[in-house]
């Protein structure tokens, strides 16, 4: 009798531990190039911003930020570091090439003071064509156009418990929020 007790708690430890392997099966964040690709370059992101364009509605929170377009190209150097699944290098060592273009800068309100007078919340929007090449076979792996990476902040105008930082501040965490999602949809391919 004590045989088939310790026959069934050992086969029911086995049949446990045997699911719980097979239900943790096929989810990763590992990345679906490390196989193939291990080191990426990215070219520098050239400035597209077209400040020559007539304002209207649409776009007349459109603006230039000087150097944007090398605050993203550092960035985005250093979460491919901080990611580790693609070793950035140079050109003639890489596997792939990253090449964007930044093409829009945009300040957006949200929201007003009650009389309507001063922004209290502003959304900051950074646009960037992108295209990734395997560089061995000279073809590209995937594009994109209108990549957005974007932040909202509030201002000294707004009341009660916001935190409010500044203009720079949200800059560099749009230019951090773009840099995130250029390495993910190079390394998760969702």
């Amino acid at each position: 009798m004590k045989n088939k007790i310790k026959f069934f708690l050992c086969l029911s430890a086995l049949l446990f531990l045997l699911t719980t392997v097979l239900a943790g099966c096929g989810y990763t964040t590992r990345s679906m190039l490390a196989g193939k690709f291990s080191t990426i370059y990215i070219t520098p992101f050239l400035n597209k911003v077209d400040v020559t364009q007539e304002s209207f509605s649409e776009n007349k929170y459109r603006i230039y930020r000087p150097m944007l377009e090398t605050d993203i190209t550092k960035k985005v150097i250093n979460r491919y570091l901080f990611d580790g699944n693609l070793k950035p290098v140079k050109e003639a060592q890489a596997d792939l090439v990253l090449k964007g273009e930044l093409i829009e800068y945009r300040k957006d309100p949200l929201s007003y003071t009650s009389n309507s007078e001063d922004v209290t919340e502003y959304r900051i929007n950074i646009n960037v064509n992108l295209s990734l090449w395997d560089k061995k076979e000279n073809k590209l792996v995937w594009e994109e156009n209108n990549f957005n990476g974007n932040y909202s902040y509030f201002t000294s105008f707004a009341t009660g418990s916001v935190v409010v930082v500044s203009e720079d501040t949200a800059v560099n965490n749009a230019v951090e929020d773009l840099a995130r999602r250029i390495v993910e949809r190079t390394v998760e391919q969702w």
